[in-house]
């Protein structure tokens, strides 16, 4: 009763969507396990801004794969009832003179090679999707109409009920403990409910994958890093209609969106607060980093100098050295295979990403090649570097 086709360690939005995947792709008996409940951990954190532009061109083509599935999302997993909570308000972004602007236009150049809609707009376009800003001093401003947000939790939950449908076993509040190795191959887990076994175990464990470097000897270079993130209300709506921004301009390269149809929510995308150890819970929003992130936010929407801080919350990410995922076998251990090192990535990449970890795991093809997202990378030195710098635009 305990013998599974394959096991998934973790059930946030990575984790469920492997899961479904397995069992679409033919797995019969698949268990996932989580130490708290689905969707829990950091998918419940996630922005859930939906965008195909990255700088690193391996990420576009998981990005506008996964956007197909979210703008399909019922039909997708076969569940009238399914939704991704999806805001297809499109996404801008803009960059001033300066360091950022020939790596947004090479990367803009790179995204229509790869079918990408884009619109190039002036200023007064730009306004006309996001009157509440300012753009005098932007020098290059591109929509891109496929784009919006989700709500990470329903995308999370609603793939669990469509593993379910498909025979998969979820076990919430169970801790993985070990993984089991013999002879070089994977043949199991222990748990704080027992021992579960499979010769095919997929680790989308997230900022907890130190737990798996401990358990293979592997070295697996991640770490978690928390981000604050506040919602604002000022005296102009940002209206569920009004665009995803990014703001290259701006000193923390400021992203945000419409929240809850009236309010901003708005983070910076760059480096935050390296943490000793993995930890969800929430930290500490302090006034200098509200007034810091307030301030920018009126450079660029100028009634927002007014505004009222609505609420704010810390996610924490799982950062790796260039700021990009490992996905797929790991070296040394027939059977494993890891998603891990997302580094704010994960929720918009989860419908391709989920799909190719459970091609990996079942020794399929793989929709995209997993050969840049190796770990070896990190000991060849071919990174995938993005060309804004440490952030989560990469």
């Amino acid at each position: 009763m305990n013998v599974y086709d394959a096991i998934v360690i973790g059930a946030g939005v990575i984790g469920t969507s492997t899961a479904f995947h397995l069992a679409q792709l033919g797995a019969r008996n698949v268990l996932v396990l989580d130490r708290k409940t689905i969707g829990e951990g950091t998918t419940s954190q996630s922005s859930g801004i939906l965008r195909t532009h990255y700088s690193v061109q391996e990420n576009v083509e998981l990005a506008q794969r996964s956007w197909s599935t979210f703008n399909n999302f019922a039909a997708y997993l076969e569940d009238e009832d399914a939704s991704s909570g999806l805001v297809k308000c499109g996404y801008m972004i803009w960059a001033a003179e300066g360091d950022k602007l020939e790596p947004l236009r090479q990367s803009l150049l790179a995204q229509e090679a790869q079918g990408i809609a884009l619109q190039y707009l002036d200023p007064v376009q730009a306004k006309a999707l996001l009157p509440i800003a300012q753009f005098d001093d932007t020098a290059l401003i591109c929509f891109e109409p496929e784009a919006g947000f989700a709500d990470a939790y329903l995308v999370a939950t609603s793939f669990a009920r469509a593993a379910r449908r498909r025979g998969v076993t979820i076990k919430e509040g169970v801790s993985v403990e070990k993984v089991i190795i013999e002879n070089g191959r994977v043949v199991g887990v222990d748990t704080s409910a027992g021992r579960f076994l499979s010769d095919t175990v997929v680790s989308t464990q997230n900022i907890w994958t130190p737990e798996l470097e401990q358990w293979t000897g592997l070295k697996l270079p991640v770490r978690p890093e928390r981000h604050t993130v506040i919602a604002l209300e000022g005296p102009q709506a940002y209206s569920y209609n009004m665009p995803v921004f990014k703001d290259l301009a701006s000193k923390g390269m400021l992203y945000g969106r419409s929240y809850g149809g009236n309010q901003m929510l708005v983070s910076e995308g760059v480096a935050g607060e390296t943490l000793s150890s993995p930890d969800t819970e929430q930290g500490d929003v302090s006034l200098d980093d509200v007034v810091e992130i307030g301030a920018q936010v009126a450079e660029r929407f100028p009634s927002f100098e007014t505004a009222g801080l609505a609420t704010s919350w810390t996610g924490v990410y799982d950062v790796t050295p260039d700021w990009n995922p490992v996905l797929g076998a790991l070296p040394g251990v027939e059977g494993l295979i890891a998603g891990f090192g997302f580094s704010g990535h994960g929720f918009k990449l989860s419908p391709a990403v989920g799909r190719i970890l459970a091609q990996a795991a079942l020794k399929l093809p793989t929709d995209v090649s997993l050969k840049p997202y190796a770990l070896e990378r990190f000991t060849t030195g071919q990174l995938l570097v993005g060309k804004y710098g440490s952030g989560a635009v990469s």
